[in-house]
């Protein structure tokens, strides 16, 4: 292969793996998905959302915050966190 091209191979597939989505879970069970890892900036996550568009949360409101492949949905469960009597 020519120099050139073995590069522009190798910035291309170093440049894609960086945008990787992540799952931000809200305490009240509501997921949001970003572009790429929230930053943890002064109490609040900033993040750019699935359209690209800038956002932030405050870090008392997350519960979690993982790759999206990683992410479980706790809502379709069936599970139901209620106190035993």
């Amino acid at each position: 292969m020519k120099p050139p091209l073995t590069l522009a191979l190798l910035a291309t597939l170093l440049l894609t793996g960086c945008a990787r989505p992540y799952t931000i879970t809200l305490n009240n069970g509501r997921g949001m998905t970003t572009q790429g890892k929230p930053k943890l900036q002064n109490g609040s996550y900033i993040f750019k959302d699935a359209s690209g568009q800038p956002g932030s949360v405050p870090a008392s409101r997350v519960q979690e915050v993982s790759p999206s492949n990683m992410t479980t949905s706790r809502t379709s469960s069936g599970f139901k966190a209620e106190p035993t009597r």
